[in-house]
């Protein structure tokens, strides 16, 4: 019964119509062309190495306050709630337990909002 809710929380008032998730392997160089700064690019944010295309907010943007996470994987940076640029890597895997949890909820919180577009692949 808790998932149930926990799927609500994190669900947008008027849920976009997304498309199936795909599993295209991106390089961490392609991801971080598509940061923002690129007309031509899409603008993604990876969490836990799965893309989210964000391109339609402007958070996300070069003036944005999220800007900071486009192209590439802040999953450390949102476990910890952090803006920092050192927080804006890819690993989290050591963190505890509460911050593993806050990071989840932002991967829920994208799923929701933004299509899927790739995995990062090294």
């Amino acid at each position: 019964m808790a998932e149930a809710g926990q799927s609500k929380a994190f669900a947008p008032k008027e849920p976009p119509k997304l498309n199936p998730p795909k599993d295209t392997p991106l390089s961490l160089s392609h991801l971080a062309k598509c940061d923002g700064n690129t007309p031509s690019y899409p603008t993604y944010v990876a969490i836990k190495g799965t893309v989210f295309d964000v391109s339609g907010n402007t958070a996300y943007a070069p003036e944005g306050a999220y800007h900071i996470f486009a192209g590439k994987d802040p999953s450390r940076a949102l476990a910890l709630s952090s803006l920092k640029a050192e927080d804006c890597r890819s690993d989290w895997e050591d963190l505890a337990d509460k911050e593993k949890q806050v990071l989840n909820d932002w991967f829920t919180f994208f799923s929701k909002r933004y299509n899927i577009v790739g995995q990062v692949r090294s």
